[in-house]
């Protein structure tokens, strides 16, 4: 059952694949490369997940093929972004933030794995209005 309590536990399990694939990878390579990683890393540690997500959009009554796609969506309530750049920008957490609106899931993480430390420079939380319709 999806609550708050889940969903803190989920995150730092997901923060503790991430920094696994950071230490052992380092800064420097491309996020598909840091996907894949992570990917097998989530494996590992028995935690579901769909990469690639597809995001349909309902606009005005219509469902429409965006092609947008999210990287992972974990346990179907944590959307997952991931860079591997240099600084995140706003546009970075806008597109986080819009994901997570559209898929309707109430909390996601930005992970920027260009950095030397995930969880002090390179992880950003979010949560939005669905995370008051779960369960506490």
């Amino acid at each position: 059952m999806m609550n708050k309590t889940f969903l803190d536990q989920l995150e730092y399990k997901v923060t503790g694949a991430c920094i696994e694939v950071n230490k052992i990878l380092g800064p420097g390579l491309l996020e598909s490369v840091y996907q894949k990683c992570l990917m097998w890393e989530l494996q590992l540690q028995g935690i579901n997940f769909t990469a690639e997500h597809p995001i349909i959009l309902s606009y005005k009554d219509v469902l429409l093929d965006t092609a947008l796609k999210v990287d992972l969506v974990i346990e179907n309530c944590l959307v997952l972004e991931l860079k591997a750049v240099e600084n995140i920008l706003p546009i970075h957490e806008a597109q986080i933030l819009t994901y997570m609106k559209l898929l309707k899931i109430p909390k996601g993480l930005l992970i920027n794995f260009n950095s030397t430390n995930i969880v002090h420079n390179g992880k950003k939380s979010f949560v939005n209005e669905f995370m008051y319709d779960i369960n506490n």
